[in-house]
């Protein structure tokens, strides 16, 4: 079959316009990633600092321009910021931190599951209403509790104890997590929940054998989320923990702004040290965490 004269020029036009698309796309991705590459870099400047400073003499700090590369490297500076008897990081404030991280986790994990379960599954009368409220929880600052909260806690007996910071946390009382769990549990197919009903499976049952097993992304979403800002919370540490062997990380990190000064390649050694944990956590299970992250936030 021929070509004819008219057809060649659409012909050309038509493969003109692949490759000026084609090379569009290809542009577009290279200065996206560009972009993306640049912020990063943007990003990643104070940790490079920080980590820079952990290893420079006191005097170095601070000089105009900045020099980046230390000389001479002083690794002796975190030994001196960890075993100083000022700052005992190693092993009480790391054991305590970790202590209240991993059950406050705990904590939240199986509660916020359940009700999320419960809300995303099981139809009750003002079902709708009452998530609304959970999600109104999100807007009360925390410093208009705090003062409640303390007034509870100390009629409870509860001061200078790792209670404050661990009980509340098997209550549901985060309603981000009650929502990304709400969110993922929509997503499983009613289909299994039917199936599992047929099978004689309870509520219970269905929660167990069927929620739990598919849920791994949005747990371990929970789980970084959760632990980050137990390792990092600074406030209730320092409002319900007044004896110094139940201090935190972060209020150790505070108490190096002494009277005499600030030593500032201590501080930020120490800083480096404490920020470690929440890092590699988040570099092992980043695949997970972003995952459960895309997921939660599809369906309403």
């Amino acid at each position: 079959m021929s070509i004819t004269h008219t057809e060649m020029p659409v012909r050309a036009t038509r493969q003109q316009s692949a490759m000026f698309y084609r090379v569009n796309r290809v542009l577009l991705r290279a200065l996206l990633y560009l972009t993306i590459a640049g912020g990063s870099l943007i990003v990643l400047i104070p940790f490079v600092w920080m980590v820079s400073a952990s290893l420079k003499e006191l005097n170095q700090i601070f000089i105009y321009p900045p020099v980046w590369i230390p000389n001479p490297v002083r690794w002796e500076n975190y030994r001196e910021a960890l075993t100083t008897s000022l700052h005992p990081f190693i092993p009480r404030y790391f054991a305590n931190t970790l202590y209240v991280a991993i059950f406050s986790v705990i904590g939240e994990a199986a509660s916020c599951s359940l009700v999320g379960f419960g809300f995303a599954r099981l139809k009750f009368p003002g079902r709708r209403f009452l998530f609304l409220l959970v999600l109104s929880t999100l807007a009360i600052p925390y410093y208009v509790v705090m003062i409640p909260q303390f007034a509870l806690f100390r009629s409870l007996g509860w001061l200078n104890t790792f209670l404050p910071l661990i009980i509340p946390r098997f209550f549901a009382t985060n309603g981000f997590y009650i929502f990304l769990f709400r969110q993922f549990f929509l997503r499983i197919s009613p289909e299994l929940f039917d199936a599992a009903r047929i099978d004689g499976n309870s509520t219970w049952g269905i929660y167990a054998r069927i929620v739990l097993p598919l849920s791994a992304p949005v747990f371990a979403t929970v789980c970084i989320l959760g632990f980050t800002f137990h390792w990092n919370d600074f406030l209730a540490p320092l409002l319900y923990l007044s004896r110094s062997y139940l201090h935190t990380v972060s209020i150790g990190l505070a108490l190096f702004r002494g009277l005499q000064g600030v030593q500032w390649n201590h501080l930020m050694a120490a800083s480096t040290v404490v920020m470690l944990p929440t890092m590699l956590l988040f570099f092992f299970f980043q695949r997970v965490f972003i995952q459960g992250t895309v997921i939660t936030g599809v369906k309403g």
